[in-house]
């Protein structure tokens, strides 16, 4: 999740957004992390199915059992492979909080953060390639297009190429020597905003972890297992993640722009209807006491009764990148996991 790991962010609009009494719902939360979001729906007397990759998140989820049982269902799996594990019209609402947690980013061992020195790893399945492995083995053209495209970082092309320039001499191993690469190639001057690392730390994330065909992934499997007048809402934390959403529900509610240069053709029946405003923002009393909800955006929309539509990912228009497969990387059971 994006914020304090006791605090999921955007809550109260997250059940505003599922609206009214949820005793008796069967709710999806796609993103486990420390149980934020799942407690917060429990206590409600809400029935839960809750996923997550990361081992980690598996030992979290048997404090969880102990409290309510047969309500609480914890599924170690990426959230894009809901529909293999929960039946088709079955689930009153998904809830997708996406993108890296506190949990992960405060923990050095884990390698998210270019704040604290650990191994350069950032998977958050913890197994399968690292971001070690991507830097030293992959391709410099490769590098400038992860670092630039998914990092949006314009200074992705001398980053690259310092990157290759050191690991000849020494291959990288942690992120102190990635982040002091990134340093001499891209030093901070007094008008940056950010750490110069930032953007390619989270380039190299989104890369590893296979973080927007998830999303898309998980986006076409919510409308399968969701009910007539279920509802689907996403909390992303950056303009990649929220412009994925955001061409999604278009293209479900019909609103996807078409080139003027294609034939006319008959509008297709919405999947979804709209729900309040498009996009809500985390609010000012939020982000002054949690830092990390400053980028949060939800969006929530209300499932037709109409038939699921074949996933067409060409709707994302996702770079053409040598993908990391996440559905591919089995994660290791944690300490004390069934």
């Amino acid at each position: 999740m994006g914020g304090d790991p006791h605090i999921p962010v955007m809550l109260d609009e997250v059940l505003t957004a599922l609206g009214g009494d949820l005793a008796g719902k069967r709710i999806v939360d796609g993103t486990f992390g420390a149980g934020g979001y799942t407690q917060a729906f429990l206590a409600r007397q809400a029935q839960v199915d809750a996923f997550d990759r990361d081992p980690s998140a598996q030992a979290a989820a048997h404090m969880i059992v102990e409290d309510y049982g047969h309500n609480f269902r914890f599924h170690a799996l990426p959230f894009s492979l809901m529909a293999d594990v929960i039946e088709p019209d079955s689930v009153d609402a998904v809830v997708l909080d996406v993108g890296v947690s506190s949990m992960q980013l405060d923990q050095a061992e884990r390698g998210f953060s270019f704040l604290r020195d650990g191994p350069l790893d950032m998977r958050m399945a913890q197994s399968g390639p690292t971001a070690a492995d991507v830097v030293n083995e992959y391709t410099l053209s490769d590098l400038i297009r992860i670092i630039g495209i998914l990092g949006e970082d314009r200074n992705a092309p001398r980053i690259a190429h310092a990157i290759v320039d050191a690991r000849n001499e020494v291959p990288f191993t942690t992120t102190k020597e990635l982040v002091a690469a990134i340093e001499r190639a891209a030093p901070k001057r007094g008008k940056d905003k950010i750490h110069p690392a930032t953007r390619a730390f989270q380039g190299l994330r989104i890369f590893v972890n296979d973080e927007l065909r998830e999303l898309a992934r998980a986006l076409f499997a919510a409308e399968r297992i969701l009910k007539e007048d279920g509802r689907l809402v996403v909390v992303s934390f950056h303009s990649l993640e929220d412009r994925i959403v955001k061409q999604y529900f278009a293209d479900r509610m019909g609103d996807a722009p078409r080139s003027r240069h294609m034939p006319m053709s008959e509008p297709r029946p919405p999947l979804y209807a709209a729900l309040r405003k498009a996009v809500i923002a985390a609010g000012d009393a939020e982000i002054s006491r949690n830092p990390r909800a400053r980028s949060a955006k939800l969006r929530a929309a209300v499932r037709t009764g109409i038939v699921p539509r074949n996933a067409d990912f060409s709707i994302f228009k996702l770079p053409n990148l040598p993908w990391i497969d996440a559905r591919s990387i089995k994660p290791p059971l944690a300490d004390g996991a069934r």
